[in-house]
């Protein structure tokens, strides 16, 4: 199920940053801890180039800390990137990221021109947290909705270094359909994207296949069962979660189950590891050449028709 959710407001931001990118010094991306490799637009890589880019896995306190190392290293292997994970429960080292800015702008920070970065990522990744963190004080607002900013602004730091916000921005279209899932089991796209039962049926499957423990403990199930629509049943009961005949309500338990795994109620589960993004980006590239190729005889075959 391939997702495709491209706002208007979405399209116009390309085209101004497009526009501006040039008088950017340096990116940040903002990426969920979660979900680093779906939550990475393609369209930024190609937005910003070469330019020097600190990579920052937010919400890094919901997510497995033993995944975020690996994503830090792995990141860390890309020209010109750094890569640091942050939650909101480190402020201090997330000013350290102006530090960070500076060491890696050396030329400008010797001369005393302000330094122009900005602000990258898709919606609800935690853009507007880091900025008001970095500012001090409250300027952008925030919402655990996607899609919460819609312009550009510019913040000033008053430290030398001048902040330029954009607007959450998804792709055009999410080719991988495990990302799709992905996406919508952190709550990066809009709940109505997709059915919440059809979201919680994935993600319960890979909790129970790589985090069985913290389902044990935090639903307090001996023994554990083996399948998903098996949890979403004992679960649901369990809660309450009933319509009349005593069957259990898949979308109330459903929703139930996701707001858990999104305040970190189940513990810190991330959903990939850089071995599944490889893995994934071939299959991916193998389906979309093969789309091509179907296409290709088709156009072929209309034309022999003629």
């Amino acid at each position: 199920m391939s997702i495709q959710w491209f706002p208007g407001h979405m399209y116009k931001a390309r085209k101004q940053i497009e526009k501006i990118i040039f008088q950017v010094d340096l990116i940040i991306e903002v990426l969920d801890a979660r979900i680093p490799y779906s939550s990475e637009n393609p369209m930024i890589a190609d937005l910003r180039g070469s330019k020097p880019t600190i990579k920052v896995l937010t919400k890094s306190d919901l997510a497995d800390p033993t995944v975020t190392e690996q994503w830090l290293s792995f990141f860390e292997k890309e020209n010109n990137v750094k890569a640091r994970s942050l939650s909101i429960d480190t402020p201090e080292y997330t000013r350290q990221l102006t530090d960070l800015i500076r060491k890696l702008l050396p030329e400008k920070e010797k001369s005393h021109k302000t330094i122009n970065v900005m602000i990258m990522g898709i919606p609800n990744v935690g853009k507007s947290t880091l900025i008001n963190t970095l500012a001090g004080k409250s300027i952008a607002k925030t919402g655990n909705e996607p899609a919460v900013t819609k312009g550009q602004q510019r913040i000033n730091l008053r430290n030398g270094i001048m902040l330029w916000d954009t607007p959450g921005m998804l792709w055009p279209k999410v080719e991988n359909d495990n990302s799709s899932y992905r996406l919508a089991t952190t709550g990066a796209i809009k709940d109505t994207a997709m059915s919440y039962d059809d979201v919680a049926f994935f993600a319960v499957g890979f909790f129970l296949e790589l985090y069985p423990d913290l389902l044990v403990k935090r639903y307090n199930l001996d023994p554990l069962p083996n399948t998903e629509i098996e949890f979403l049943e004992l679960v649901g009961k369990k809660r309450g979660c009933l319509v009349s005949g005593g069957h259990v309500d898949y979308e109330k338990i459903s929703k139930i189950i996701l707001s858990e795994f999104r305040s970190g109620l189940i513990g810190r589960i991330s959903l990939e590891t850089p071995p599944v993004m490889l893995r994934e980006e071939k299959e991916v590239a193998l389906k979309i050449l093969k789309r091509n190729e179907e296409k290709a005889l088709k156009k072929e075959s209309k034309k022999r028709k003629r």
